[in-house]
């Protein structure tokens, strides 16, 4: 079975499934593994956690032996005294936090499944419990719920909050978050506070309520993307269980990655104020990066998802999500209602700049070709310009600075694919397997055109990865009715166009520098590459 890989993003699927091994394989980015590492990657879980989600899949009932001789580890003495200390919170919380919350448009209902609790006024109360629980001071520390201070004495984390528990994957909870509340609340505390990074807690890679949220994430092939706590609970109230929520962090690659396995759809619903509008912009540029479709959720000036629901109910925070627009069109809006024309200048002359420095960032960031032509098509029509214009001023935007493993990802899923197939063609040689209807000598010459000669010396020597990799290989291209012919030279199409697109970025790159520096002539030469790089990978196009 073949299928884009849910683990990098990719447009042409090489991620390979053996039903009788039950075993993975994905030539793009080289991981493989068996059903449970399947879980912890998709996941961000260890081997319990996907045991623990495996086993409710399946209907089995997991039963832990005690008084053996085996010892819990320290992962799990934490998972064990999170769980106590949710429970402890939610035994503690008081009438006046209830008030607001009731005040704030939550349920009774709803209270009891988010799990919400309470953290009074004193020093170490929460400490003093859990080491009645026979739960040592390191522990507590180690689970982010205290620390120790000038005296050595176990001070609490959170004090005077109002506690939201924080679940990974599986359900477990991992972390908290605690909104300041009451009468002894200092004015000078953050308004929310988050657990530290501890062992169990990953901020980059959770996301508050996906645990709740992945069953109907798939059914509704989308998920909202909303700012806080009681943004998610409301939403979830009013019927959108595929809400999730950034806990205490930044939307992250890691966050788009875990979105990605469930569906190809996000629809960003953050705060309308200015702090939120950055955010969402922040967020969409990695949701986009990681391959995902991204709209925007319009909410009135002054009003978080929360209050939305609270104010105008239920119905209002419908048509909010239904009638968001992808994040382009937004873009585009946005800046032509904001845009009055000011004396000189005409508010198409202004509007243009703006949609340069704002706008084509985001577009460059869009990896479907096809989505990508039509934002050309419709900035072009909002300017008033030809699309041609449109393209080169995107070659010319200066592309946002990312982490150097994005890009080796990026040259090592080409080499990878090419180093698969490649390999795979001389096996067939060497071990006189079945003859394929395809040139082995051409295939080879095919693809080092495509690849680069350093690529194809890579090959000689393979792992036991790699190995794996070739059985695959093997399965996908003598399944029943294949066009072994044809796959070859889609590979060797696909390795050529990715080697061309990653060249003509440098080249406009190098071309937007030369005429800053005002060297026309490199200019000029530049242009000519970048003419015949365009042509090239059209003329790919053309052949399929």
């Amino acid at each position: 079975m073949r299928a884009r890989c849910p683990f990098h993003a990719e447009r042409t699927p090489s991620f390979f499934v053996s039903a009788d091994r039950g075993t993975y394989h994905c030539f793009g980015c080289n991981v493989g593994g068996d059903v449970f590492s399947f879980v912890e990657q998709m996941e961000g879980l260890d081997f319990k956690g996907a045991l623990k989600i495996l086993a409710e899949k399946a209907g089995v009932e997991l039963v832990y032996e005690r008084g053996g001789k085996e010892k819990k580890d320290d992962r799990d003495r934490l998972f064990e005294l999170m769980e106590v200390a949710t429970i402890f919170y939610a035994s503690r919380l008081n009438e006046q936090s209830k008030k607001y919350l009731q005040g704030r448009g939550v349920l009774e209902t709803t209270v009891h499944s988010f799990r919400i609790g309470w953290a009074g006024n004193e020093w170490s109360e929460a400490s003093d419990y859990l080491k009645g629980k026979k739960f040592s001071e390191k522990e507590i520390v180690d689970a982010g719920l205290a620390k120790l201070n000038e005296r050595r004495q176990l001070s609490d984390k959170f004090r005077n909050r109002i506690m939201f528990p924080i679940a990974d994957s599986a359900g477990r909870i991992v972390a908290f978050s605690g909104r300041s509340f009451g009468e002894h609340a200092s004015p000078e505390a953050p308004k929310y506070l988050n657990s530290p990074e501890t062992p169990l807690f990953r901020k980059s890679r959770i996301l508050y309520g996906f645990d709740r949220a992945k069953t109907a994430i798939r059914k509704a092939n989308c998920a909202v993307l909303v700012e806080g706590q009681m943004d998610l609970i409301m939403s979830h109230q009013a019927g959108w269980g595929n809400t999730l929520a950034v806990s205490g962090t930044a939307f992250t690659q890691e966050h788009a990655a875990l979105i990605r396995r469930m569906t190809d759809n996000l629809v960003l619903a953050l705060d309308a104020d200015q702090a939120g509008i950055k955010a969402a912009g922040r967020a969409a540029r990695e949701a986009l990066r990681s391959g995902l479709n991204v709209k925007v959720a319009q909410i009135p000036d002054g009003l978080d998802p929360a209050d939305l629901i609270a104010k105008d109910g239920a119905d209002a925070w419908r048509s909010a999500i239904r009638e968001a627009k992808d994040i382009i069109t937004f873009l585009l809006d946005v800046l032509e209602k904001h845009l009055p024309a000011q004396a000189g200048a005409p508010h198409s002359d202004r509007f243009r700049r703006a949609v340069e420095t704002v706008v084509l960032p985001f577009l460059s960031d869009v990896g479907s070709p096809i989505a990508r032509e039509q934002y050309v098509r419709q900035i072009a029509q909002r300017l008033d310009v030809s699309q041609e214009a449109v393209i080169q001023a995107l070659l010319h935007t200066p592309l946002e600075a990312r982490p150097a493993a994005d890009a080796a990802v990026s040259v090592g899923q080409v080499k990878n694919i090419a180093r698969a197939h490649h390999a795979f063609a001389l096996l067939l040689w060497q071990k006189k397997m079945p003859k394929p209807q395809v040139d082995i000598k051409k295939y080879a010459a095919d693809l080092e055109a495509a690849v680069g000669k350093e690529a194809m010396e890579e090959f000689a020597a393979l792992t036991e990865a790699e190995q794996e990799a070739l059985r695959f290989s093997a399965e996908r291209l003598y399944s029943a009715n294949r066009n072994v012919a044809g796959d070859a030279k889609d590979i060797v199409r696909v390795v050529h166009e990715e080697r061309l697109r990653r060249e003509l970025a440098e080249v406009a790159r190098a071309q937007d520098k030369a005429e800053r520096e005002g060297d026309t002539a490199r200019s000029a030469t530049l242009a000519k590459r970048s003419k015949v790089l365009i042509s090239d990978i059209a003329r790919l196009h053309e052949e399929v």
